[in-house]
């Protein structure tokens, strides 16, 4: 860093005289906006590795299932994997009637050609055309005057026009954004989108969608703000526009910057979950979303399951969403500080089911985002001498993942607050042999063969015989699968749903095992952990799913029982 940075930065200054016109920092969120996910286009670019078409399909049936109406799914004149990927919604019936899929392109004739072709015969498709307007890009990049630039704009928009034409059978959309509006002059961003709007003739039923990007966040959300509702004001024919943000998150400010853009006007805004997007991302439609819903504003978004909304991310994105992330991270939900606890549970102590939501330190209720009360539990220092996750790392050699940390602290907390004293790091081992280890009925594994075709074969890859113990019995199982643990799930034939896994080595030298941690679901029940330990990796897998099995089903027992006493 330079002593003197004002000799390098300047002040970002949206408008040459002082914004005297505005009137939204009086005004209020009251409902939703419309939602855009940009998951599978601007988030997709930004990643390491892409997703693949299968991983794709996956995010956009899940963007689907939490109510998103609108999805921009792909770049396709950019990638032939977007195109063959569009193709497949279209063609495979994918896109439900009320879902508007949304294609990206820059105005060049051949590169709109292909894009419409891409969502050519979807019932409904909105086609997106952007150009850069900022003054840095006009000198730097591009070495244009502002006519230039607008002409790029009306000429791509007219293009598009002729070629939607072609395809009557779909319903066309339009949405056109002056990219880096953020730092561009707001008089030429609306002379821009005004022109676009002559060569398009929107209507009053049928709105042309003019996105304002805050593609570099350069200054405080306040001023983004400004330059929303001063475009608002002065844009052509409000009533045919639907003004709509896509906030970058360069600042760290993107959630404020959304927040009062819409209290600003804008009527839309695109994102993705979690915040993924180039740099530093995109606004996080979570956020923003369950935001609304703790003022008493249902979002039309259903986050009611967020641990599988986060698993669902991370495995298509290839990237974890933060332990600290709000609402969704792991961490969120769990207090460290005594005094947080002790408040906490206060709080619990006296909400009343169907009363307003007033717990210390909780904005919302865990259980409206399928999260349980007790996570909020002790897993450092606090619930035994040098943390349970130190203890079992440090003394066994476990290294527990995070979830695994925060449900097995349950177990501890039952003990904890049964005895009223403290556990040791061999007490923490036994009641942790005693939850996962020792979980061998009433289904136990006694032998297995495992046999996998050759390279290039097609179908399954890998198939199973294992012979179990079950409720004292023996019987013999078979299946197959893409992957071993796949193959010994499928031959169970149990409503299991695989959420996560963990693996590794213990100990060293003859000594090493491989330790296996497996999280998942049987039926409608929460999610849980199983583990096995053994010298093989792949017995252990097999260890640690009946591990998970049984603790559901000896659960479920319990629950039976103590309902039939009740009874």
């Amino acid at each position: 860093m330079i002593s003197n940075p004002a000799s390098k930065y300047i002040p970002f200054k949206a408008f040459e005289r002082d914004f005297s016109e505005r009137t939204w920092p009086g005004k209020k969120i009251e409902h939703p906006p419309i939602w855009m996910s940009t998951d599978l286009r601007d988030g997709n670019q930004s990643l390491i590795e892409p997703m693949s078409i299968e991983r794709k399909l996956r995010f956009f049936k899940h963007l689907v299932k939490i109510g998103f109406k609108e999805i921009e799914v792909g770049f396709p004149s950019a990638s032939q994997t977007d195109f063959d990927f569009v193709r497949l919604l279209i063609e495979e019936n994918h896109i439900p009637d009320d879902v508007l899929i949304i294609v990206l392109t820059q105005s060049r004739e051949d590169l709109i050609n292909r894009t419409v072709e891409a969502a050519a015969g979807a019932r409904q498709a909105m086609v997106h055309l952007y150009n850069a307007c900022a003054p840095a890009f006009r000198k730097i990049v591009f070495n244009m005057n502002k006519d230039e630039v607008k002409n790029i704009a009306t000429t791509g928009t007219a293009l598009i026009k002729q070629a939607v034409s072609r395809h009557p059978e779909t319903k066309w959309r339009y949405e056109y954004s002056p990219e880096v509006f953020s730092t561009t002059e707001p008089e030429f961003a609306v002379e821009v989108c005004n022109a676009v709007a002559d060569v398009w003739q929107p209507s009053a039923t049928d709105r042309i969608v003019f996105n304002l990007p805050a593609t570099i966040e350069a200054t405080t959300p306040n001023m983004y703000a400004d330059q929303i509702e001063w475009f608002c004001n002065n844009v052509n024919n409000r009533d045919r526009v639907i003004v709509s943000v896509h906030p970058h998150n360069d600042r760290g400010t993107a959630v404020a910057a959304a927040e009062l853009a819409v209290m600003a006007g804008a009527d839309r805004i695109e994102g993705c979950l979690f915040g993924s997007g180039e740099r530093t991302g995109n606004v996080c439609l979570v956020t923003l979303a369950l935001n609304l819903y703790t003022q008493g504003i249902h979002p039309g978004l259903d986050f009611s399951d967020i641990d599988d909304v986060r698993r669902t991310a991370e495995y298509c994105n290839q990237l974890p969403v933060h332990p600290r992330h709000p609402y969704a991270g792991d961490l969120v939900f769990t207090a460290f500080s005594g005094s947080h606890q002790d408040a906490i549970k206060k709080g619990f102590a006296v909400q009343k089911a169907d009363g307003v939501w007033e717990v210390p330190y909780l904005p919302i209720d865990p259980a409206d985002l399928g999260r349980s009360y007790d996570a909020v539990i002790r897993v450092n220092s606090q619930s035994g001498k040098g943390g349970v996750s130190y203890l079992l790392e440090n003394e066994r050699g476990l290294n527990l993942p995070r979830r695994l940390q925060i449900e097995f602290s349950r177990a501890i907390q039952r003990v904890t607050d049964e005895t009223g004293t403290e556990v040791n790091g061999n007490a923490v081992f036994d009641i942790f042999e005693k939850e996962y280890l020792k979980q061998t009925t009433p289904w136990k594994l006694l032998r297995h063969q495992i046999t996998s075709k050759a390279d290039g074969e097609s179908g399954d890859q890998f198939s199973i015989r294992a012979e179990l113990e079950v409720d004292g019995q023996v019987k013999t199982v078979e299946g197959s699968g893409e992957g071993a643990i796949s193959a010994f799930i499928n031959a169970l034939n149990l409503p299991i749903r695989f959420m996560d896994y963990h693996e590794h080595a213990m100990g060293s030298g003859e000594k090493t095992s491989a330790v296996c941690y497996v999280e998942l679901r049987l039926g409608e029940s929460a999610t849980g952990f199983g583990v096995g330990i053994h010298k093989d990796i792949v017995t252990a897998s097999f260890i640690a799913v009946l591990s998970a099995v049984n603790r559901h089903l000896n659960q479920q027992e319990k629950e039976g029982a103590a309902l039939r006493e009740v009874a």
